[in-house]
């Protein structure tokens, strides 16, 4: 998988691991992502691996944009190396300043002890040093961890495809309860004007008072535009459109789950306004299942990178 393949959907959560060997050593990297709003990278390195540091996490953020990343990078340089190598020049500064010194004060220093020479600073240096190897052992180490996000990529895609189907159904289910919401509101205000015309018809006869039918209708076309729900599912409509749409791949621009999150944010929005303006029972059940079911798309969302 190349940096510019990415996954439709993928789980924030996975484990990978990869192993390289060669000349510069072995290389052994395990990686394992949680849930988190943002990006954060963990490492735990080997000593001699703490100078990539910085060029590790820049490879890591560059594949992984979203949750909490724990990664784990082991190092063993090749057997050759592991002897420790003698500076030489560093022991020459050493004893030069050493000998000036007892120059300068005689024999009150006593005899040079080679052990406590060797422990000075510098003296001793195990692995490569160079240049050249130094970028042989960031290109090992950049192919393992690579192939640790690849082998994890795997994982989270896996998972990502199993809540993304679970995340379709759920619009399904919204759209179905849609299409009852729009079946049903027309018949709402035909309920209120026959409600409000039994009850003008109930005063005509106890107190007399004339109401022209203008009036019964004005009344029941105020009633319709306040409860008029129409553009509210248009919009809802629109919103789980661009939801299939992100689920689809249409758009990479952002780490998915993010932009799901702001998509469900503004269908609970229009939900909500639909139940304030419905006064109909049907109604009221229909936005009950939408908001359980933007509820259950919120949980998994979360989970998505």
């Amino acid at each position: 998988m190349t940096d510019q393949q990415t996954a439709i959907v993928r789980s924030m959560t996975g484990q990978g691991h990869a192993q390289r060997m060669g000349e510069q050593g072995n290389v052994k990297v395990e990686i394992r992502t949680v849930n988190h709003k943002g990006y954060k990278c963990v490492p735990k390195l080997s000593d001699s691996l703490v100078a990539f540091e910085s060029k590790i996490d820049a490879l890591v953020r560059g594949r992984i944009h979203r949750g909490t990343v724990h990664l784990h990078v082991v190092y063993r340089h090749p057997t050759v190396k592991e002897i420790p190598v003698i500076n030489q020049p560093a022991v020459d500064a050493y004893l030069e300043a050493l000998s000036e010194t007892v120059d300068r004060h005689g024999d009150l220093l006593g005899p040079v002890d080679f052990a406590s020479l060797l422990s000075l600073p510098g003296v001793l240096s195990v692995g490569a040093s160079d240049h050249e190897d130094e970028q042989g052992l960031w290109e090992l180490l950049q192919e393992a961890i690579i192939s640790a996000i690849d082998n994890l990529d795997e994982m989270r895609m896996t998972e990502g495809q199993r809540m993304s189907q679970s995340l379709q159904h759920d619009c399904d289910q919204i759209t179905e309860h849609l299409e009852g919401i729009g079946s049903t509101s027309p018949r709402s205000v035909e309920v209120y004007r026959q409600r409000l015309q039994g009850k003008i018809e109930r005063a005509l006869q106890e107190h007399g008072v004339q109401v022209s039918s203008v009036d019964l209708l004005r009344e029941v076309q105020i009633y319709a535009d306040r409860v008029d729900i129409h553009e509210e599912i248009v919009r809802l409509n629109s919103h789980l459109e661009m939801f299939a749409g992100v689920l689809g791949g249409k758009d990479q621009s952002q780490p998915t789950g993010r932009k799901l999150d702001f998509i469900l944010q503004e269908m609970f929005r229009e939900t909500n306004t639909i139940g304030s303006k419905a006064s109909d029972a049907d109604i009221s059940a229909h936005v009950v299942e939408v908001k359980c079911a933007i509820e259950r798309m919120r949980e998994l969302v979360q989970n998505l990178e």
